[in-house]
């Protein structure tokens, strides 16, 4: 596709130049990014050497006590060794993470389901050398941590769980745990019980959920309140307006978007003609990853490439500041294995949009329908619920 080719060249093109002026797209906005602050960030990610002082944008999860403060965006960490067709070089993985936060990243997601226990095996290794100078999250919810094998949020399989995390982590506290998805079979009341009890241990610092229904956050909220609740949101996927971003801001919960650029198809970088490997990429399965699907939404990535090819941003940027102009509560975390990836997804915070683009913008997204259901199979059963 021609015109795929040439964003992917824009995109490009703008990386190029992104390195030479670093985070210099910030823009006078009386609607802006509410709720962003600057902060220095004195991580350092090659032990020996002095730290090195950066700005970044901060954004708080949860409220008082519950509360934790985080880069504006985090990084989803499980495409470094999980669901995402390849495998990267662990050594390179290692570098990126050890490297990112020159960019003023603190926030970092896992999970016990990815690989499974791999991924977080390969981001406790990684963050080792700053590990008290980030925030990590990870999830508990899978009978031996495979979503395909069921749910189990039982308060023993909780606590084992816990204790691997904190062996694969190489760390003596997890910041924020999430319940992965909600088990039916276990009451909430009892799972946010057991991390009361971990958080009075010392053990979990926060707790969250992932996927949830608004009666089932509610519950869980009112034994052990909630620092954030994590559940797919993007310009594909906007359901969480609807209800439960809604009761976030009723009682003061953060939102964590998961995959907020759709598994990579809101970049342009992936078209109808994209392979992926049935036996490490879920998205063969997914409706919406379907030819005839993602030439039908195609629409929605030629309106962020005109609104981003007049302001300097490539289509992912765009994306991922609206996520961020909709609530200062909001933190996406887009997963990437790249570099100049992670470098494009952080910068989206930089750009503060004015009242009228941000209108005119939501009204144009707004008339267009994305076709294909975002999830299909056992995974869609195990969500919000």
């Amino acid at each position: 596709m021609e015109q795929n080719n040439m964003e992917q060249n824009n995109r490009r093109n703008f990386l190029k130049k992104g390195a030479l002026f670093g985070t210099t797209l910030i823009t006078t906005s009386t609607f802006g990014i509410a709720g962003c602050t600057n902060s220095s960030n004195n991580v350092n990610a090659n032990p020996g050497n002095p730290p090195k002082p950066q700005k970044s944008n901060t954004r708080t999860l949860g409220t008082g006590k519950h509360g934790i403060s985080v880069s504006a965006l985090g990084l989803g960490c499980m495409g470094m060794s999980y669901h995402r067709s390849f495998i990267p070089d662990k050594k390179a993985m290692i570098d990126l993470l050890r490297k990112s936060p020159e960019l003023g990243l603190n926030f970092y997601d896992t999970a016990e389901a990815y690989g499974p226990l791999i991924n977080e095996e390969l981001l406790g290794e990684a963050v080792a050398p700053f590990r008290q100078d980030i925030i990590i999250a990870t999830k508990f919810g899978f009978k031996n941590g495979k979503p395909a094998a069921g749910l189990d949020s039982s308060p023993t399989r909780i606590r084992t769980v816990v204790e691997h995390a904190l062996k694969s982590l190489k760390t003596d506290y997890i910041d924020l745990l999430y319940q992965h998805r909600v088990d039916p079979n276990v009451p909430i009341e009892d799972v946010a019980g057991t991390v009361k009890d971990l958080i009075a241990e010392g053990k979990v610092k926060h707790f969250g959920m992932s996927e949830a229904s608004v009666d089932n956050i509610r519950k869980a909220h009112a034994v052990q309140p909630l620092t954030a609740l994590q559940s797919e949101y993007s310009l594909f996927t906007r359901q969480p307006e609807q209800d439960v971003i809604k009761l976030c801001e009723e009682l003061g919960i953060g939102f964590v978007p998961y995959s907020p650029l759709s598994r990579g198809m809101i970049t342009g970088y992936l078209n109808e003609r994209s392979k992926y490997d049935p036996k490490n990429d879920n998205r063969t399965t997914l409706p919406r990853y379907q030819p005839e699907n993602v030439i039908a939404n195609w629409k929605l990535i030629d309106l962020l490439k005109e609104f981003g090819d007049h302001r300097g941003l490539t289509v992912a940027q765009v994306a991922l500041a609206w996520l961020l102009a909709q609530k200062p509560f909001i933190v996406p975390i887009p997963g990437t294995t790249k570099w100049a990836h992670l470098q494009e997804n952080l910068s989206a915070a930089d750009y503060a949009f004015s009242h009228e683009e941000l209108s005119n913008l939501t009204l144009q997204l707004n008339q267009i329908t994305i076709n294909g259901d975002r999830l299909a199979g056992y995974s869609a059963e195990q969500t919000h619920k």
